[in-house]
């Protein structure tokens, strides 16, 4: 309740959602069309509501602008020549390992927070589960169609024991004719578009 929380949908067809600082909350259209049922879709967004009511996204932001100013800082006093060059990728591959480490640790807060956000919403938090077999399989199947998700989230089969030692309870709802409603519109539409490169 301490943010306001806002949903956007990008028309990508890559399969992801992603929180910013401040309450700003974007799932990709790939990420609709892949849950079979509105639960899981629910799970997905209360693993992203979990990265911001935990603070996450702030965390991150703030860690990467003191790594910044700290890298800035080395480099003024280095200069210019090699030296200042070996410390700006040594401090990035410090940095980025760190980072990467400590996301992964969210990632998995943000899980188990997100149960409970979906079991107090009233929604079957085993669709968060589902949603993750699922990428399991498209994995198995296509993998350009979840690498986008791949990249910023830990392995699904990993996640998904995690959560199932967490599972003390079924039940809450599962789907609703206004998903399904939103699921046919989607088809409707001209496929969406691929995120760019950078």
């Amino acid at each position: 309740p301490r943010y306001p929380y806002s949903f956007t949908v990008a028309n990508y067809r890559e399969i992801n959602a992603f929180a910013l600082p401040g309450g700003p909350i974007w799932i990709h259209r790939g990420a609709i069309e892949a849950a079979q049922n509105e639960a899981q879709l629910a799970g997905v967004l209360a693993h992203e509501v979990a990265h911001l009511a935990n603070r996450h996204a702030a965390e991150q932001l703030s860690n990467m602008m003191i790594a910044n100013f700290g890298l800035s800082l080395l480099q003024a006093i280095l200069g210019s020549g090699k030296g200042a060059t070996t410390a700006q990728i040594a401090a990035q591959f410090i940095t980025t390992g760190t980072f990467l480490k400590f996301s992964r640790d969210h990632e998995r807060e943000a899980d188990r927070t997100g149960v409970d956000i979906m079991r107090r919403a009233g929604y079957d938090p085993r669709g968060m589960i589902e949603f993750l077999q699922g990428l399991r399989e498209r994995a198995r199947r296509d993998p350009s169609g979840v690498e986008v998700f791949l990249s910023t989230h830990p392995s699904p089969s990993n996640r998904i024991e995690l959560l199932e030692a967490q599972m003390t309870s079924r039940g809450g709802r599962r789907d609703s004719a206004r998903f399904r409603q939103i699921r046919q519109h989607l088809r409707r539409l001209p496929p969406a578009r691929s995120m760019p490169r950078r």
